[in-house]
């Protein structure tokens, strides 16, 4: 009954982090429509360059605290060291605040420069929305680390709930900001930089109101958190050095692990517009191209990216107290279920990408015309990603937890110097042009993710799943997909409404995909049973004889 529990608990942290990331993503499309159609693409490529070098710096300073912060402060609440995890939270709280100004301060100072020697551009559009981000850093490495406090303590609702508040003032903020600058600076050159620049101040926005909530939460639950300190009884107590010295050894790894994983993302930009300045196209073309891979293709990928991410977050604690307590056969429990949960999501949102490529991209984006086509080829050609992404996002933390620490950053590595030769090759070499970024994006994850099924047998012993796993999700999905495509298409022919055929087309899709699972019995009676609200899950399909 406990180990029933626990393993639901677990399943729910995960649904609840992933149902929060994907309320997050929502609103970030939603509020990417106006903002898309304020500053152009021109405009929404001087916002994604700006992102592509705030995300590595971001990377390479904080990014990686909550993560490392939720896996310490886990190891040392599961045998109640709750000093050891006070002291932590305080060395990291002081650690990841020094490295955020430090961050924040160099950005916004070399804004110019990665403006005119990294993106060659003559007129600096970039370095405007960079300058503006440059301090969400220094927010964020206070944020991260109340965050990973919170997951070490197996509860993801404050990080769900600050993820959501986040969201929302940054899509109110950006939107108005946007068209605020550009009406203030509507007779300069760089109108459209400074609608980027507006975009950027939300985000900026965004994390102060998600901090001033986490610090909220944190000071209601501190009265607790001093009880708990009192009454430690260990005596074992870790010196700030010493936790200092952890802090650092666990960051840098998965520092490592996330920089190689996002630096494709900032190298496409880069290879793009070295390489095509040296081709002689014009700077605002590259802008453009990249504005609509960026800001479109990669934004609607990344939606069901973010999940996996998010479910792979909230394995970390429960993935860590079963190697810790040496139960290797919970320990293979929890990585399957992990595995399986990710795949129960990716791989009907990349085949749904892949047949409704271009009336989503119409309907989100209002993309006619030559843009239209250069976008929904983009998502036809790179949906596969998805599924790529989700499942090497996933086992990178499943072996982040069982202290594996350096594979997921040799296998990026690995990853990335083929990534980066095939890319260069279709670039320099084949008329694909800005689809070359979209085929080596959906290679880095496949290769990685081989490497990684690789590791998980050899070193963990555990045996991957494939019948329930990939071949009857992957049946479910196909059925799912010819579904979605034909009815979309039929609806069309009646309503000539995108927008009401693609949403009932999708709506109907989920329904059979649901139905297909358990039809199939991809997904068990124990699995609907450990999901939240699984027993009224387990009686509607009953009640309808699905199973």
């Amino acid at each position: 009954m406990k180990d029933r529990e626990t393993k639901t608990s677990f399943i729910t942290q995960g649904i609840i982090l992933a149902a929060a990331s994907v309320i997050v993503r929502l609103i970030g499309l939603v509020y990417r429509i106006p903002l898309a159609n304020t500053i152009g693409d021109d405009g929404l490529g001087a916002y994604s360059n700006a992102f592509e070098v705030y995300n590595i710096a971001l990377l390479l300073s904080t990014y990686s605290i909550p993560t490392a912060i939720s896996k310490l402060i886990s190891e040392r609440e599961d045998k109640k060291e709750y000093s050891n995890s006070f002291h932590l939270l305080q060395t990291g709280l002081l650690f990841s605040g020094l490295l955020g100004f430090v961050a924040s301060l160099l950005l916004f100072v070399g804004a110019d420069f990665i403006a005119e020697f990294v993106f060659k551009e003559a007129d600096l559009s970039t370095a405007i929305p960079l300058k503006v981000l440059a301090p969400t850093i220094f927010v964020f490495s206070i944020m991260g680390v109340i965050r990973g406090f919170f997951q070490g303590k197996h509860t993801v609702i404050p990080t769900s709930v600050s993820q959501i508040l986040e969201q929302i003032v940054n899509a109110v903020v950006s939107v108005v900001a946007a068209k605020m600058l550009i009406g203030y600076f509507s007779a300069s050159e760089q109108i459209s930089a400074y609608g980027a620049a507006g975009g950027t101040l939300g985000t900026l926005s965004g994390a102060l109101v998600a901090l001033v909530f986490l610090l909220f939460v944190f000071f209601g639950y501190y009265p607790f958190l001093k009880k708990r300190v009192k009454r430690d009884q260990i005596g074992a107590y870790e010196d700030r050095a010493f936790l200092l010295k952890v802090l650092f050894l666990t960051t840098i790894p998965i520092i490592l692990n996330q920089t190689v994983y996002s630096i494709s993302s900032f190298l496409d930009s880069v290879l793009l517009n070295q390489i095509f300045d040296y081709k002689g196209v014009d700077e605002l073309v590259r802008r453009t191209m990249f504005g609509r891979y960026s800001g479109k293709y990669r934004l609607m990928t990344n939606v069901p990216i973010a999940v996996a991410s998010s479910i792979g977050m909230a394995t970390l604690p429960s993935v860590v107290q079963a190697f810790t307590l040496k139960q290797k056969e919970l320990l293979h429990g929890r990585i399957a279920q992990a595995i399986k949960l990710n795949m129960m999501i990716a791989f009907p949102c990349a085949a749904g990408m892949a047949v409704l490529a271009a009336p989503i991209m119409q309907f989100v984006f209002g993309d006619t015309g030559e843009a239209l086509t250069m976008t929904s080829r983009m998502m036809y050609i790179g949906a596969a990603s998805v599924i790529f992404f989700a499942y090497s996002t996933a086992t990178n933390s499943i072996l982040q937890g069982v202290n594996r620490m350096r594979v997921p950053v040799i296998h990026g590595v690995i990853s990335l110097a083929v990534y980066l030769v095939l890319d260069v090759i279709l670039l320099l070499f084949t008329p694909l042009g800005v689809y070359s970024l979209v085929v080596g994006n959906m290679i880095f994850p496949l290769v990685i993710s081989v490497l990684n099924w690789r590791t998980l047998r050899k070193e963990l012993g555990y045996v991957q799943e494939v019948d329930r796993t990939f071949l009857r999700i992957g049946l479910c999905t196909v059925f799912m997909a010819v579904l979605a495509y034909l009815s979309y298409r039929g609806l069309f022919y009646v309503s000539k409404s995108v927008a009401i055929s693609l949403c009932s087309s999708i709506f109907l899709a989920m329904v059979v995909y649901f139905i297909m699972l358990i039809l199939f019995r991809a997904i068990t009676e124990e699995e609907l049973l450990d999901m939240p609200k699984g027993a009224f899950l387990v009686r509607m399909a009953k009640k309808f004889r699905l199973m």
